[in-house]
């Protein structure tokens, strides 16, 4: 079995970049779970009445549950 031997300073930041992630992941999880969805007529009607949001401020992302 090898060895491997990493400095005390790299391993504290990778652990630390490896929190960041799992915390961030879990946190959009969590927020998911607060989003009300709409549907198609209720987003026709707020297309509707305010028009739809143009390319530059609509942003869509796909959260996996």
């Amino acid at each position: 079995m090898a060895t491997i031997t990493i400095p005390k300073k790299e391993l504290k930041i990778i652990v630390k970049e490896s929190v960041r992630e799992i915390l961030e992941q879990e946190s959009m999880k969590f927020r998911s779970l607060f989003m009300s969805s709409v549907s198609q007529k209720e987003q026709k009607d707020i297309e509707k009445r305010y028009g739809k949001p143009s390319r530059r401020a609509a942003k869509s992302t796909e959260i996996q549950v």
